[in-house]
């Protein structure tokens, strides 16, 4: 993948949600799924500071700029207004 988040954008990937529960229980696509608020980082600009390729960040619920590279969904986030946090590591 060649994207480089441009100003102080990060672009992240939203992990997979579960499709079967534990008890091994299917889930249908259209079941009620909260947005998800956390993701992996992907790629950031260099000027970017406090953030780095693989932390996990929170993000605002609706937040974002969706895209898609290579059959794979991304988000593009603006650093200062949609992400909220990042877990430490």
């Amino acid at each position: 993948m060649n994207f480089k988040p441009l100003g102080n954008r990060v672009l992240v990937k939203i992990p997979e949600e579960k499709t079967q529960t534990q008890s091994g229980i299917f889930l249908p696509d259209n079941a009620s799924k909260e947005k998800p608020t956390q993701a992996v980082v992907i790629a950031i600009n260099e000027s970017t500071e406090g953030i780095a390729i693989g932390d996990t960040v929170v993000y605002s619920k609706y937040a974002g700029t969706g895209l898609t590279i290579d059959d794979v969904d991304y988000l593009v986030l603006d650093t200062e207004k949609d992400i909220l946090g990042v877990f430490a590591k």
